[in-house]
């Protein structure tokens, strides 16, 4: 041991010296011990077993470490579950950053859509099927919240969503994105000029050119209703969409028969549709061949924001875990993977937009909005009437 490269020459024969000057010493002593023991062996024998009995057993360092190991690996290994809508989608390797940085793995389980989540969520209130939920919006929010699905968790990074986002005073659910369901119309097949309000889809030309969406089975056709319905009052929308049916409107079960089925985009016949704020980027990032612009434009005088929250679901055995995910969700990693993902922006307001949605799909300066507690107070009237004027 004394040849290591850093201990001197100088100092090895100093500590060769002290060795042997100890081994000397070591030897003294026990040809003492020896005489003291031939004298009186019972008083020794004694001595002895009261010092083995006293001397406190020497620690494990091994297995302290071994427990501690075991210890740090069952915190690593907690796995919870986040619950999404179908829609859900991030980039690979984002949740596994989660997992990198906190020890807890995540594991996704799709429920439907945004109302077949709510539905099973408040069907297992208390022993939920996960722990933390994505995907309640403020269209389903009150239903939420009437049934006590989340306990509160007031995020750190709720300093850069702004207020108006923030729909639960007591926190209980997070904004996570947010987005505008509104009229989209492919520009070079409009029967006239492009709309610019509500009142323009009434319009007999356009009518026969507009597909919208059920909203008892679809989330945008709900929304498009909730916008009629605010816009107009509840003296005036009924009238407005029996003017919609007269003039030629279909209706489609949801987005993806109506966008990709009779609207333009899909091969379809129909110039105007019920579709989002975030579709004109999508056709510009998707055009094969390129395209220098979006052939689809958006009539924001019918826009109604839609905001998705996350939260810990009441009865998990997991409640700071699913905080920290939800954080997690708040971040700038996984806010920026949302919009070329899941085609809605981030709720952080600090996060770069992609240039196609800065250019081509902005959010609304003013849009439609209804408080969640009358959206779930009138929506099963709403929807009955709604299907005596439009499906009877």
């Amino acid at each position: 041991m004394f040849n290591h490269p850093t201990v001197p020459s100088s100092m090895r024969r100093f500590l060769l010296t002290l060795m042997a000057l100890a081994l000397v010493a070591a030897a003294c002593g026990s040809d003492d011990a020896s005489s003291s023991s031939e004298g009186d062996t019972s008083t020794d024998t004694a001595a002895e077993t009261e010092s083995e009995a006293e001397e406190p057993e020497p620690a494990d360092a091994d297995g302290e470490d071994t427990v501690e190991e075991e210890a740090m690996e069952e915190t690593e290994a907690v796995t919870i579950t986040l619950v999404t809508h179908d829609s859900f989608a991030v980039s690979e390797g984002i949740l596994q950053t989660f997992t990198d940085e906190t020890g807890i793995s995540v594991e996704l389980l799709s429920a439907g859509d945004a109302g077949e989540v709510v539905s099973r969520a408040v069907l297992s209130a208390g022993q939920p099927e996960g722990d933390v939920m994505f995907g309640i919006d403020n269209t389903f929010l009150q239903r939420g919240l009437d049934a006590d699905l989340f306990v509160p968790h007031q995020s750190a990074a709720l300093s850069d969503v702004p207020d108006e986002l923030e729909l639960d005073p007591e926190y209980r659910v997070t904004p996570i994105d947010v987005s505008d369901v509104c009229v989209n119309y492919w520009t070079d097949a409009l029967p006239g000029d492009a709309p610019t309000s509500l009142d323009d889809l009434i319009d007999p030309a356009n009518a026969a050119s507009f597909v919208t969406e059920n909203p008892e089975s679809s989330s945008p056709g709900f929304a498009f209703l909730l916008a009629t319905i605010v816009r107009y009052g509840e003296d005036g929308w009924e009238d407005y969409w029996q003017q919609l049916v007269d003039g030629g409107m279909s209706v489609t079960s949801g987005w993806s028969e109506a966008y990709y089925g009779e609207f333009i985009a899909g091969g379809g016949e129909r110039a105007l549709v019920t579709s989002y704020a975030s579709s004109p980027p999508a056709e510009k990032i998707f055009a094969d061949p390129p395209v220098d612009a979006p052939p689809t434009g958006v009539l924001e005088d019918s826009c109604f924001r839609q905001i998705e929250f996350a939260g810990i679901l009441a009865g998990t055995e997991h409640p700071a875990e699913a905080g920290q995910l939800i954080d997690f969700m708040l971040s700038e990693t996984f806010q920026a993977d949302i919009p070329l993902n899941m085609f809605v922006y981030p709720a952080n307001e600090t996060v770069a937009l992609p240039p196609e949605f800065v250019e081509f799909g902005p959010l609304t300066a003013n849009p439609i909005t209804m408080d969640p507690a009358d959206i779930e107070a009138g929506r099963l009237d709403w929807t009955e009437r709604w299907t005596n004027i439009v499906l009877r």
